[in-house]
């Protein structure tokens, strides 16, 4: 996670997606603290969990497991 965003009430972040910035809420994480620094597991623009770099890694490689070879950092910008 790079910063948090304001004017959201503290719910969107920009996050750095294999070296480009993407808007993610992180809404979802409202029970955990979560910011710069921070390594989340986002899906179609929101924060599903917070994570470490090791398991920030597993989760790309089980996505390669699973044929998808494209960039993590293509899709729409929510």
């Amino acid at each position: 996670m790079v910063r948090m965003l304001e004017g959201y009430g503290g719910q969107l972040a920009l996050v750095d997606v294999a070296g480009e910035h993407r808007k993610v809420n992180v809404g979802m994480l409202a029970d955990q603290a979560v910011g710069p620094g921070d390594w989340v597991i986002i899906h179609m623009g929101f924060a599903l969990e917070r994570t470490d770099e090791q398991g920030a890694a597993a989760a790309l490689a089980g996505l390669r497991l699973l044929g998808n070879n494209s960039n993590p950092a293509a899709g729409a910008d929510p």
